[in-house]
């Protein structure tokens, strides 16, 4: 039976065929799918779950791998950096049950804040990495990916970009196949790696890497047409090329790290010209050079940023803009930039410290956005937790430097506070900062779609469990100046930011409102603006609602979009703004 997937669907059910027993991930798109839809088999056949960081589930994957069972792990590619540290101890101790790493790619930064090009930390790592270029591919590659696992006793890496991620194409479905659970020994020459033990245990992983690349060969597909131009390539490049250059030669990769030597080198011998196709950094084609092959092109041409495309690559290679037929993909389209819901909790908190003119370090999530206008309220953004860190640093630095210290708050989201933002709190309290941290509390994990996290009670399958208690956990690490506000009522909000910003010790402001997309949250019907009383100053559009608009130079509310949170109440001086009356 054939079905049309995503190839986060794809992928998932290929992991369930393959019988996956374990999975841990950290939600981040464009992977957060894959676990999603691994939570939708039976319990009785893979245990799935959501872990506070991309570490965690790795670290959770590797034992369940070392129990004997076949294990899996997934993330954005921002996560495997939080992730590395096992990772490149994992490739050295080898599995038990096969372990397949899942990172997906974000080129063009969809909704990322770097682009990064994860074949490298296969090729750091040691580890063999595999690229699918389509849902059918997705699905067949995991299966791949354990059997080779267990078959050179590695972690396989299978990496996604976000087209082939959010892409449906047809995917033939299987039964699932029953995997044994293998014998647990005992064995600290192969899993504690202290000093001894690892040494002897490198060697095993240059080894390893000789023989995968022997399997890399046959993983290698050539496509023999017009031996003019041949290309090499692999992922969603390989779809790409293949419309593009329907009459050239192909050399279509599988496995991009080890690379097949054997297979480049005689698809080099046999065509004219040597073009590598391939997003991101030139992986493949400092390969190549690397190989003495001189005459390959690719980076000339395509690039290193960004997605490439059917009308890039046409017009980088050829000179040509898009024919007709691919008008729509090339067509020039209002920017749309996003913004915070109409209801957003985070509005409130954003506005409320634009107003105060203060110094804010953001974090990544929905809030990142109090960046942009009509707010402006954020500094600065670097990775998940770092807001908490970096707002001690710019303190001390301050402090160190006999400057006055300007007035600032870390600003964080519960799910992120629950990944990574913990220590640096604990940082704060141990070397005696007076750092001001504000944990926009909103309920559930928002800017991946609503996934749970530790302090929402539910698990992925949505069981109840034990909350973290954010208050009782600001006090186990010392904090004493700790509250509870609700960003609606931004008077009162405002007042405790500046009572807590003036005092020279820890603090924790946690904004307690739920997101206004959740199903549970109701505030009732829209408000309107009274064009009797307003004075059109425009005070309202500091809000940066998108449901408050002006038209014909009069503001007004679209009922379509109102959430009826009735924060916008609260900024017009003229009392304008009410729900209507009944």
């Amino acid at each position: 039976m054939k079905s049309l997937l995503l190839g986060n669907e794809a992928l998932a059910r290929g992991a369930w065929e393959a019988g996956v027993q374990v999975v841990s991930s950290y939600p981040g798109t464009p992977s957060t799918e894959i676990t999603e839809n691994i939570s939708k088999y039976s319990s009785d056949d893979v245990y799935c779950e959501w872990a506070p960081n991309e570490k965690v589930a790795m670290e959770v994957a590797i034992g369940a791998s070392f129990a004997g069972v076949r294990a899996m792990c997934c993330m954005k590619h921002v996560g495997l950096n939080v992730a590395a540290d096992p990772l490149f101890t994992a490739a050295y101790t080898g599995v038990n049950g096969g372990l397949v790493i899942v990172v997906a790619d974000d080129p063009g930064m969809h909704s990322s804040q770097n682009e990064q090009d994860s074949r490298f930390y296969g090729l750091s790592a040691h580890v063999p990495v595999l690229e699918p270029s389509d849902s059918q591919e997705c699905k067949d590659f995991v299966k791949k990916a354990f059997e080779i696992s267990e078959e050179f006793d590695t972690p396989v890496i299978l990496r996604l970009t976000t087209r082939i991620a959010h892409a449906r194409s047809l995917t033939e479905l299987c039964d699932r196949q029953n995997v044994a659970k293998k014998d647990y020994q005992k064995d600290i020459m192969k899993y504690v790696m202290m000093p001894g033990m690892a040494k002897k245990r490198h060697v095993f992983v240059e080894e390893r890497m000789g023989k995968l690349a022997d399997r890399s060969n046959e993983l290698s597909t050539a496509e023999y047409k017009d031996t003019d131009l041949g290309i090499v390539t692999s992922g969603i490049s390989y779809q790409y090329v293949k419309e593009v250059f329907p009459n050239a030669s192909v050399l279509k990769i599988d496995m991009v790290h080890p690379l097949p030597e054997k297979a480049i080198r005689e698809f080099a011998e046999k065509t004219e010209k040597l073009l590598v196709v391939e997003e991101l950094e030139p992986f493949i084609e400092n390969f190549i050079r690397q190989l003495g092959i001189d005459k390959v092109e690719g980076k000339k041409y395509f690039g290193v940023q960004g997605e490439l495309s059917t009308v890039a690559i046409r017009k980088a290679y050829f000179g040509t803009d898009a024919d007709n037929a691919q008008l729509a993909e090339a067509l020039d389209v209002p920017p749309r930039p996003p913004v915070l819901c109409p209801g957003c909790p985070h509005r409130g908190v954003f506005y409320t410290l634009s107003q105060l003119g203060v110094r804010v370090s953001g974090d990544i999530g929905c809030y990142t956005l109090g960046a942009l206008a009509p707010y402006s309220a954020v500094h600065n953004c670097v990775c998940m937790g770092a807001s908490v860190s970096m707002a001690h640093g710019m303190e001390k630095a301050e402090v160190q430097a006999g400057a006055e210290k300007m007035p600032t708050v870390a600003v964080i989201g519960d799910s992120t506070f629950m990944h990574s933002g913990i220590t640096g709190l604990i940082d704060i309290v141990y070397n005696k900062g007076a750092s001001t941290v504000i944990i926009l509390d909103n309920s559930i994990t928002g800017m991946t779609g609503h996934q749970q996290n530790p302090t929402t009670g539910y698990t992925i399958r949505m069981e109840e469990t034990h909350p973290v208690n954010l208050v009782k956990l600001a006090e186990a690490v010392g904090v004493k100046r700790i509250r509870i506000e609700d960003p609606f009522d931004m008077k009162k909000f405002k007042a405790a930011v500046q009572e807590e910003i003036a005092a020279d010790e820890p603090s924790v402001i946690i904004s307690q409102r739920p997101c206004a997309l959740l199903k549970t949250v109701k505030y009732g019907a829209p408000v309107v603006i009274d064009q009797d009383k307003c004075k059109k100053c425009g005070s309202c559009m500091k809000l940066g609602c998108p449901a408050i608009i002006k038209k014909d130079g009069n503001y007004m509310i679209d009922a379509s979009q109102c959430a009826g949170c009735r924060q916008c109440e609260q900024m017009c001086p003229f009392k304008c703004i009410s729900k209507p009356e009944v």
